[in-house]
């Protein structure tokens, strides 16, 4: 008996630690989808930039998370013997590869926002100092119950902030990060003149769209595979996701009127918006949320860069700051009971958890980034943005002509 005990223990750590696996690698693989979707985004002197940005961002946040971050966030060190850390199949290694994974898409958002103007080393740093704390203080309060806060939240309005896989706590995050950050650098020159917005056409609408079909492939590894374990798996996640992403898509392709940038952001707003309540709500309540964070994307999209002259080239702050903000209250709204959700979740806790999100990530990113402005600038000389990023920092263009 005891023999099986121990197999059936080792088959179901084993079984886990394969599904964070898969999760994990699915995760790993969107940031090719933000670094394609930057790439299609931005002007083609900035292309290489974009994707060197990307790829450096995602080790910076690997390396601090890993040491640092992590233990912040959930008290665990790694500094001890391999055969401590490979127990249970390595379960706990993956578990942190999972997340790293998680961490590194709050540069890769920001990424997006301030793309063109940015200097390389200034934002490497910003890296460092967010991945290490600004996201990890946060991510254990709400994933880990740190400070007490969800336990208050539980007692007084009968349940804590519910995030399942990240709504406010990935995205909302990164987006008003990244809106620190872009007011901090200001618009790219030329951008506006007279008070009026100057187009600057995408470079590639098939790169574009490559890196949203990436992103959204690998987003159901990023919802799904959150439940961290085979007992924990729903389909009802999975479905969730689905309905989510098809409202952002048709909301954002009417609502933009067929514009192609428009409609390959509508399914990523969709899919940014339901992470939260994906374990919670029915499927029609994950369309509806769907719906408004098509709309909500492209009307406040369109709003920052010509009403409020906000130059955030990717529009990460209206997709993953807003959508990411209203995912967290949606979660509220359908998750109940009374509209077909599995219930067990507050509005209030909601609307206090997604504030505080947005709270933190004012904060930490006016302080990182506006401590690095002061000590070492942010921003291209006006000859090197003028030149383009590529040839004024890597030394070589996105292609050849010979």
């Amino acid at each position: 008996m005891e023999n099986m005990h121990s197999a059936m223990d080792s088959l179901v750590h084993g079984s886990n630690t394969l599904f964070l696996l898969l999760g994990a690698i699915l995760v790993l693989a969107m940031h090719a989808g933000f670094a394609f979707l930057e790439v299609g985004t931005v002007r083609h002197k900035n292309q290489v930039n974009a994707l060197s940005k990307i790829l450096s961002d995602f080790a910076v946040s690997a390396l601090v998370y890993f040491f640092v971050g992590y233990w912040i966030a959930y008290g665990v060190s790694f500094l001890q013997p391999a055969a401590q850390l490979a127990s249970d199949h390595g379960y706990g290694l993956v578990k942190c590869f999972f997340l790293i994974t998680f961490a590194a898409a709050i540069p890769a958002i920001i990424s997006g926002g301030i793309a063109e103007r940015a200097r390389f080393a200034p934002q490497l740093c910003a890296t460092a100092l967010i991945v290490a704390l600004v996201y990890p203080f946060f991510e254990g309060i709400v994933w880990n119950g740190n400070l007490g806060i969800q336990a208050w939240l539980q007692a007084r309005f009968g349940a804590p902030f519910h995030d399942f896989a990240g709504s406010v706590v990935v995205h909302a995050m990164g987006g008003w990060l990244a809106l620190a950050a872009v007011l901090l650098l200001g618009a790219r020159r030329g951008r506006y003149r007279d008070g009026r917005l100057v187009a600057f056409a995408p470079s590639s609408i098939p790169f574009l769209a490559l890196g949203s079909w990436i992103l959204i492939i690998g987003w159901f590894g990023f919802n799904v595979m959150s439940a961290q374990s085979l007992q924990g798996i729903s389909g009802l996640v999975a479905i969730n996701s689905l309905m989510a992403m098809v409202g952002g898509t048709l909301a954002a392709l009417w609502a933009g009127r067929n514009d192609p940038g428009f409609l390959h952001n509508g399914p990523l707003a969709g899919l940014v918006a339901i992470c939260a309540g994906s374990d919670l709500m029915h499927p029609l309540g994950a369309l509806a949320t769907g719906l408004v964070a098509g709309v909500l994307f492209v009307w406040c999209f369109t709003a920052a860069q010509n009403r409020w002259k906000i130059d955030d080239v990717l529009g990460v702050w209206p997709l993953h700051g807003l959508c990411g903000v209203w995912g967290g209250i949606a979660c509220g709204i359908f998750g109940q009971a009374s509209l077909g959700g599995l219930g067990g979740v507050s509005l209030v806790s909601q609307l206090l958890g997604s504030l505080a999100g947005v709270l933190v990530a004012l904060l930490g990113g006016f302080a990182v980034y506006g401590l690095i402005k002061a000590v070492h600038g942010l921003r291209l000389s006006h000859e090197e943005e003028f030149q383009g990023a590529d040839l004024s920092l890597h030394r070589i263009g996105a292609t050849s002509q010979d």
